[in-house]
């Protein structure tokens, strides 16, 4: 049977990825330890020391493939390019620990691998700083060089600090304030060096802080807004657009459900502030607009459905919709029964009337009839209406 898109699109990909990196993070660390979990059968061709090694390291693969994953989920290049170089690792250093528990890390790697290359069309954004981000970064950098290369050079004047790695380390354990005090100055010139690097660490990554922190802090305005991130809206594909907001749009949502992906397209802000609130995706645009029903993927969506309460604003939807994809399947309601055929004519492929279904089954309830294949037929579109087009 042929596998949907929901199993082989970029949600899959990311969410595999994700728990790729979860599974490394976990294999990695019972690996470390001797005795957690039996040794596979590859345990006899791989030494004790290799498959510790490997555990050590497939942690901290672990840690840069969900670092990797983030980017992947907001759609850029260099995240598609990192995770394809990260999965194949994580997937032999499972081979290399020879952990029962490493099998799966090998199969959810492998999988995730070809679901990235496969979607490899749709993280197609470019990783651009600001000159904020450019700066916190150097600082970073600047405060770690500073740090290392200013304790080997008074390595003398310290106890403890005899090679670069021991300098790496002293700045790394200034900068984070843990100061273990394997390490100690021992004239005042090293102790004011200790000061400088300590004030110059933490300010650098107080920035850097910031300035990680503003953009969610700003997503999370936009999303409180009724709106969604330019990096959200890339992710959609094989959804369905629910074109405006009307007495039919509450059971519609119930019916979709958790089970299709879906994106509202409503011009009310106070609506969307409130579907907002429910966690559900929504776009604050007109679903008319051209240019909003291209940020909300239409060409990748799998149906239109529109059912709001004024017939001429659905039929501009859905004839906007149709031109930017032909093959969309869209499905409309019409609150006036006379308006069935000119939204059929916009480009809906169904249209049902609310009024006249209620208004047959209330009649078929009142005689006591079972017209059950009448009624189905209806409620698939009015028939009347076809053959009057």
């Amino acid at each position: 049977m042929e596998l949907s898109r929901d199993w082989v699109g970029v949600r899959a990909a990311v969410w595999l990825t994700f728990l790729a990196a979860v599974l490394s993070v976990a294999t990695g660390i019972a690996t470390i330890n001797p005795g957690i979990v039996a040794r596979g059968p590859l345990a006899a061709y791989v030494p004790r020391v290799v498959a510790t090694t490997a555990g050590f390291t497939g942690t901290l693969t672990g840690f840069l493939l969900l670092a990797s994953a983030l980017t992947l989920r907001r759609g850029y290049r260099v995240g598609w390019y990192s995770t394809l170089v990260l999965l194949p690792l994580t997937a032999a250093q499972g081979l290399l620990q020879a952990s029962e528990l490493s099998f799966p890390l090998v199969v959810v790697s492998l999988t995730a691998a070809l679901l990235v290359l496969a979607n490899g069309r749709r993280f197609d954004r470019d990783l651009e700083f600001t000159t904020t981000q450019l700066a916190s970064l150097i600082a970073i950098v600047g405060a770690q060089v500073y740090g290392t290369m200013g304790a080997y050079a008074l390595r003398e004047q310290f106890l403890g600090i005899d090679s670069l790695t021991d300098a790496f380390y002293f700045t790394i354990v200034t900068g984070s304030t843990v100061g273990y005090g394997d390490i100690t100055p021992r004239t005042e010139v090293a102790r004011v060096f200790g000061i400088s690097v300590l004030l110059v660490s933490v300010s650098s990554f107080a920035v850097a802080l910031g300035v990680l922190l503003t953009p969610a802090i700003e997503a999370r305005l936009t999303k409180a807004l009724g709106q969604m991130t330019e990096s959200q809206l890339d992710l959609l594909d094989n959804h369905v657009l629910v074109l405006g907001y009307g007495d039919l749009t509450e059971p519609i949502l119930e019916e979709l459900g958790d089970d299709v992906p879906f994106l509202v397209l409503t011009p009310d802000k106070e609506r969307a502030r409130q579907l907002t609130d429910r966690d559900i995706d929504v776009l604050t645009v007109d679903p008319s607009d051209e240019e909003s029903l291209r940020r909300a993927h239409v060409e990748d969506a799998r149906a239109a459905v529109a059912a709001t309460n004024d017939d001429a604003q659905d039929a501009l939807a859905i004839l906007t919709a149709r031109q930017l994809n032909p093959g969309l399947r869209i499905v409309a309601a019409a609150t006036q029964r006379e308006n069935v055929n000119k939204l059929k004519r916009a480009g809906a492929d169904t249209v049902i009337s609310p009024a006249s279904i209620g208004g047959h089954l209330l009649v078929q309830s009142a005689l006591g009839g079972n017209r059950s294949e009448d009624i189905a037929d209806r409620l698939m579109g009015d028939r009347s209406s076809d053959a009057g087009d």
